[in-house]
């Protein structure tokens, strides 16, 4: 997964009293910590080790004390750190002590299986409006809720509190669908389109490309089979 952002400062942006100025790669872990998080406390667990943790989230564990440590969270030498506890916090520096409502805009393959994850609403987040452009589909129920079409957007926007927006469109009509969330007051987008996306200040902006991971492990897998093919090739020379 990549990020664009309209301002890339390093850290945050929000800091103030109270709220901690993070960089931006620790804020960046902080939902894989809360996840492993999640798993121990369903588990059953009271505490963990930094080193456990850090295991379960597939870090090393001095980065994951430095990160938990612009959280003012240190953990208690023997015991570790209270799983209960760091879950609250990490879920508050990250806003997630209220549910945000979420736009999805797209109802094709994607955007249908995106309409029924049910793990947006176990995390804080609500899928509060469907959109897509074509008119068919317009009145369309998905997981009990209707499609509007894209005209609607300013409107329930505003109605239904919404500042994240998801784009789950063909490329070449994801920059228009960007132009009309910003326009309507989004100002958080989360971008499944394979291409990038112009907003402006103010606005952030993550992608997530597929076939972008898929060549990266591509890579990888071609690397794993020059090295293990390159001692036979020493060998016949």
């Amino acid at each position: 997964m990549s990020q664009q952002r309209a301002q890339s400062s390093g850290v945050a942006s929000g800091g103030g009293p109270g709220f901690p100025d993070l960089p931006e790669a620790t804020v960046a872990r902080l939902p894989e910590y809360l996840r492993a998080l999640h798993n121990l406390a369903d588990a059953g667990h009271d505490t963990v080790s930094s080193e456990g943790l850090a295991t379960a989230a597939g870090v090393n564990s001095a980065k994951l004390r430095k990160d938990l440590s612009h959280l003012g969270s240190y953990g208690t030498r023997g015991v570790g750190y209270d799983v209960t506890l760091l879950i609250e916090q990490i879920e508050q520096v990250l806003g997630l002590h209220e549910t945000r409502a979420v736009a999805l805009v797209g109802i094709g393959n994607l955007g249908h299986a995106l309409a029924r994850y049910a793990g947006f609403a176990s995390r804080g987040f609500h899928i509060a409006a469907l959109f897509d452009a074509d008119r068919d589909r317009v009145g369309e129920l998905v997981n009990g809720m209707a499609v509007r079409h894209m005209s609607d957007i300013a409107a329930v926007v505003a109605d239904e509190g919404i500042s994240i927006g998801v784009i789950a469109t063909p490329a070449d009509a994801a920059q228009v669908v960007a132009d009309d969330l910003v326009a309507a007051g989004v100002t958080s987008i989360l971008n499944f389109a394979p291409c990038v996306l112009a907003v402006p200040d103010g606005v952030d902006v993550r992608k997530v490309d597929l076939a972008i991971e898929l060549q990266i492990l591509s890579f990888h897998e071609h690397r794993k089979s020059t090295l293990t093919a390159l001692p036979a090739k020493v060998v016949g020379q």
